[in-house]
């Protein structure tokens, strides 16, 4: 496996169960550190793929290493590891579009999956924190359609008419009717009457504004 990962950490046993699992994986690692400050400068010189960081360091913590990386555009892609279950840091770390977010305590058991996420340009979050922070993730299917396909869902999900849509979006009906087939054909649902409504209804809280 040939993309470039750094790891940093300063807690000694969880640094060393890392390099040890990531070595043993065939992984290719080419740095560690035990604080934000040297791994901040690795990043910088080495510019790995990949860089695993603990959240909590001394000097630069690895939200604060995120957001420089973030700030001078280094290709870097973050994933923080830790044992903090709290939204304001997982909001931070989605604003910051860190690529994966690892509880401590199943590292090991995720961290493959996470690596294997990353480097398909996918972000990987421990379903055990989406869990317990209940949070409701977007379906990725909303992901290909675009602004205007969006908006007609949302029109739909408040109930209007084809003829509503069109007098709202400035479009003909027969228009509308062309998007809501698109739409049908990208999210995959079943054409029968009802299914596009049903979708809309179910995602309305991610579909922008509210009417």
């Amino acid at each position: 496996m040939a993309s470039s990962i750094i790891i940093a950490d300063d807690h000694p046993l969880i640094l060393k169960g890392l390099t040890d699992f990531l070595i043993e994986k065939e992984y290719n690692l080419i740095g560690s550190a035990v604080n934000g400050r040297d791994a901040f400068e690795m990043i910088k010189s080495k510019q790995p793929k990949i860089a695993i960081l603990d959240i909590q360091m001394p000097f630069m913590t690895g939200l604060e290493i995120a957001e420089k990386c973030k700030a001078l555009e280094l290709p870097t892609k973050i994933i923080l590891i830790t044992f903090e279950k709290d939204e304001q840091i997982y909001n931070q770390a989605k604003a910051l579009e860190i690529y994966g977010y690892v509880l401590k305590e199943f590292a090991l058991v995720e961290i493959e999956n996470c690596i294997a996420a990353v480097l398909d340009g996918k972000s990987y979050f421990s379903p055990e924190l989406i869990e317990y922070l209940e949070i409701v993730e977007p379906p990725k299917e909303l992901e290909l359609l675009t602004p205007t396909e969006i908006e007609v869902l949302r029109l739909i999900a408040l109930n209007k008419t084809a003829k509503e849509i069109g007098s709202i979006l400035f479009i003909s009906s027969r228009t509308v009717e062309k998007h809501k087939s698109h739409i049908i054909r990208k999210l995959d649902l079943e054409s029968k009457v009802g299914s596009l409504a049903l979708f809309a209804k179910e995602n309305e809280e991610f579909l922008g504004k509210n009417t």
